[in-house]
């Protein structure tokens, strides 16, 4: 079972009209479920937030720290995403993740944050798709080019084809 599965109807089929094709558009995601989503100067420590807002329809605003690379501000923007369809009783004042994606919620929380962001950037589908196109082998060389295709970084997605530097 996805995580996905865990949220709501109507905001599911959201994420998944957004995850047919990519590299996924992350900030009108954000936006067509209601989130305002700004890119702000964080502190270096500081990769993302989710907060209240008064002018958002969905009652909550983003901030992406500008400062980071294009694939780690669109991760970060689909991990705030993910706290908002999975943990939004816990977002309360806000919640704030660090450059570690660690947060005042557990790193339970944070693991699942950072497993629904994986499945909103790197649908499982599409991955598969491009990596019978790759002769289906999971090596660096593929990693590197459907990071490319998918505008994420090559660890995520070294971890989203379960290849590691250290086997």
């Amino acid at each position: 079972m996805s995580l996905l599965d865990k949220v709501e109807e109507k905001e599911r089929e959201i994420v998944n009209v957004f995850r047919r094709k990519y590299p996924v558009r992350v900030a009108d995601l954000a936006r067509e479920l209601g989130l305002e989503i700004v890119s702000a100067a964080l502190s270096p420590n500081i990769s993302g937030l989710i907060e209240p807002s008064d002018t958002a329809t969905s009652g909550y605003k983003i901030k992406i720290n500008k400062f980071e690379s294009e694939e780690r501000q669109r991760f970060t923007a689909a991990h705030e995403i993910a706290h908002y369809l999975i943990h939004r009783q816990f977002i309360k004042n806000g919640i704030v993740d660090s450059a570690l994606y660690r947060s005042n919620l557990s790193s339970f929380k944070e693991t699942q944050a950072n497993q629904l962001a994986a499945d909103i950037l790197m649908p499982k589908d599409l991955i598969n798709f491009e990596l019978s196109g790759l002769g289906g082998r999971k090596d660096a060389i593929a990693a590197e080019a459907l990071a490319r295709k998918f505008k994420v970084s090559v660890p995520a997605m070294k971890v989203r084809l379960g290849i590691s530097d250290y086997a």
